[in-house]
């Protein structure tokens, strides 16, 4: 196990907090007004994240960090994480004791470690075009109080024109019923280890979902990249929907068109691309705590935990 000495996992903690924080301000200012952001709102709101659990550092499963002699700025924090949950001190060392916390979260450590090797494993599909935001409005039903681009018949007639493969279920679950007949496959939460593939932007926004799920095993560099990933890919999700979003400068991905078709796929694989070294660090990470030694778990029952200590 690695052992971080105090400078340097000090330094490490405030310079993730500074990071985390700037990423939340404007998030943290809206909320203090009563106000809300049709994009920016998702992530906060979605996932289990919260500006403090953005901000608090781990060094993640496989390193220690040193306890500060006294007087020192950093041992307040130290003293405080040896109340977090699953952390032990040995030898003037503090560390995630990978037992505890196996044994805790392990239905979570084997969905994660098991979705993240599924996807790896195959070719990853950019011919989805984002239709998904679309049949979630299809027929009428809207999700926001916003105005469609194309009006509802145009909508609907986009709709109905387009040929919709939508591999992710908690894209999928939010389609009219109107909408339903018109995706070419029905997934399942059953079926996530069968048809999750890297080139779906909300598989890849999902690699934040599964650091949380994580939570302190998960180093704070990854857990920002993250969430890095998951902001601009909403960003460019909302920007393809069907939805007119020029009041926040957004403008449209024309997907109802050829060469917006082009500007998706194109932004997609680079989301992929993105999504790839993030989702084998998730691999490398749960095979070391010992995914394959725990029993499979099935998706429904897996859901993301807070990444606060206590």
């Amino acid at each position: 196990m690695l052992i971080l000495s105090v400078e340097t996992w000090w330094a490490l903690c405030q310079r993730h907090e500074a990071r985390a924080r700037a990423r939340s301000a404007a998030h943290e200012q809206r909320r203090k007004k009563h106000e809300r952001h049709a994009v920016e709102d998702f992530l906060w709101e979605y996932y289990p994240l919260r500006p403090g659990i953005l901000a608090r550092w781990n060094p993640g499963a496989t390193v220690a960090i040193q306890r500060p002699p006294d007087g020192h700025p950093a041992l307040p924090e130290y003293e405080a994480r040896l109340e977090w949950r699953w952390h032990r001190e040995e030898d003037g060392h503090l560390f995630l004791d990978l037992e505890q916390f196996r044994d805790a979260r392990a239905r979570g450590i084997r969905f994660v470690h098991d979705l993240a090797r599924a996807i790896l494993s195959r070719t990853p599909k950019f011919s989805c075009f984002g239709w998904h935001e679309w049949c979630m409005v299809y027929g009428g039903d809207k999700r926001h109080d916003i105005p469609l681009r194309l009006g509802q018949e145009g909508t609907d007639q986009a709709v109905e024109a387009a040929t919709i493969a939508c591999t992710h279920y908690d894209a999928f679950r939010f389609f009219t019923d109107e909408a339903v007949p018109h995706n070419t496959l029905y997934p399942t939460r059953e079926k996530a280890l069968e048809l999750e593939q890297g080139g779906c932007l909300h598989a890849n926004m999902d690699v934040l979902k599964w650091c949380l799920q994580l939570g302190p095993a998960i180093p704070g560099d990854l857990l920002l990249d993250a969430y890095d990933l998951a902001r601009d890919i909403r960003w460019m999700d909302m920007a393809a929907a069907a939805y007119d979003l020029s009041n926040l400068g957004v403008e449209p991905i024309r997907i109802e068109t050829p060469q917006g078709r082009s500007q998706y796929a194109a932004l997609q694989k680079n989301f992929a691309a993105r999504a790839k070294p993030l989702r084998e660090r998730l691999l490398a990470l749960t095979s070391h705590i010992g995914a394959e030694d725990l029993p499979p778990a099935e998706p429904w029952a897996v859901k993301p935990t807070s990444m606060a200590p206590a």
